[in-house]
């Protein structure tokens, strides 16, 4: 008995001669946070307009809770929620007005519809604007809108399309928040281009690169991709570099002139700064500073990249 709340099998899509997405294969069987991670244009809305029924792929097959998503639209789009980049919300509207609205559109049963609405909007903390034209609010709360009509229906699984650009850091920690809260009862599927928005969020990672799966894993495995590997040092009174290559866990030494060198190493990050500063007390080093070198998106890309090959 298959258990998949989504499954997509070998999904591809091109618009006009180029391909989208080539060859996507997901299986999400339990609740949590599933994060689709790829820089612009590397696909990701593709994918989630496709698991939506937003568009129409050119190959391949989308199953939500085993409805087949092209054959039975309307029974397999009733256990989704969306919330597209762009909220899809009417300016002109209250927002009570519009999340009633959005109640019909799924077909609620008519005699749910408002205690439905009140309910999401306490979720979303949007009961005291329930009054206010939408034109009116904040972007933070236009994005609490776009998630409570995506949530309003209680569907399976949510979809969440880039749910933090465009807002301000405070308004990212509290839509982030009310995302853990949501994937306490259902699952959720986010994409982002921005690596702190998987790690603060995620449990288990899609990474899309060029319109292809290069990583498809807990976020553990992934963070030893994202975990700074190389430190920068500087020292007052400068270590031989065959000194600084026998610490446990240094792996490589450059020295880059003058004061510098770039320690690449393996293990736990705090353990080898850690011996490096009792090492230059005892040592009279003089260690005057460390940084820490963080991957860069691209950077894990490619090596992604590189053991897929």
């Amino acid at each position: 008995m298959n258990k998949s709340i989504v499954r997509i099998e070998k999904l591809s899509h091109r618009y006009s001669v180029q391909w989208a997405i080539r060859d996507i294969n997901i299986d999400v069987t339990r609740k949590g946070i599933y994060g689709l991670l790829g820089a612009n244009g590397a696909g990701k809305s593709t994918i989630m307009n496709i698991m939506c029924g937003v568009l129409k792929q050119t190959e391949g097959e989308v199953f939500i809770k085993g409805i087949n998503l092209q054959q039975d639209a309307v029974n397999a789009k009733k256990k989704i929620g969306f919330l597209p980049q762009i909220p899809p919300v009417q300016a002109e509207l209250t927002v009570e007005e519009f999340l009633t609205y959005a109640a019909e559109l799924r077909l609620m049963p008519k005699d749910v519809i408002p205690g439905a609405v009140e309910e999401v909007m306490e979720r979303c903390s949007l009961t005291h604007f329930k009054k206010r034209l939408i034109k009116n609010l904040s972007g933070g709360y236009k994005q609490r809108v776009g998630i409570a009509q995506a949530i309003i229906h209680k569907p399976e699984f949510v979809i969440f399309d880039e749910p933090t650009n465009g807002l301000d850091p405070n308004q990212i920690l509290e839509v982030r928040k009310l995302i853990k809260d949501i994937a306490k009862e259902r699952t959720v599927i986010l994409s982002t281009h921005i690596l702190q928005e998987v790690q603060a969020l995620c449990d288990y990672i899609w990474m899309i690169n060029d319109g292809q799966m290069i990583f498809s894993g807990p976020i553990q495995e992934f963070d030893s991709y994202i975990t700074p590997q190389c430190i920068i040092v500087s020292f007052g009174q400068l270590p031989s570099k065959e000194e600084l290559s026998i610490i446990s866990a240094i792996v490589d030494v450059q020295h880059l002139g003058g004061i510098d060198y770039v320690l690449q190493y393996a293990g736990d990050p705090k353990q080898v700064i850690s011996t490096i500063v009792q090492l230059s007390v005892e040592k009279g080093w003089q260690l005057l500073q460390i940084t820490e070198q963080k991957n860069s998106l691209e950077n894990i890309f490619a090596e992604l990249s590189k053991k897929r090959a």
